[in-house]
């Protein structure tokens, strides 16, 4: 199992770049959140299988059809358990 503390900078907000992030994250069975950042981007934490949050992290790189990714910078962190589902933080 894997943990993962994500940024994601570039054209990635008022895009549904979080309710994207959230359909995804839950298609590969992944639990944590998504939440914009005041500096404008995007920021997440994925957990699950090590596959589905590379699978994820891979996702994250294009973002939705309107996003326009410039970089993602990824935490690998120690895998917690704590979370029950996948959601957006306000």
């Amino acid at each position: 199992m894997k943990r993962v503390h994500v940024f994601v900078s570039g054209r990635v907000q008022g895009v549904f770049f979080r309710a994207a992030t959230e359909r995804a994250a839950m298609g590969f069975n992944l639990t944590g959140w998504v939440k914009n950042t005041p500096d404008g981007r995007v920021e997440a934490v994925f957990e699950g299988e090590d596959d589905n949050v590379d699978k994820m992290l891979a996702w994250c790189h294009v973002g939705p059809p309107a996003a326009r990714v410039q970089e993602v910078i990824t935490n690998e962190q120690p895998y917690t358990g704590e979370f029950r589902d996948f959601n957006i933080k306000y």
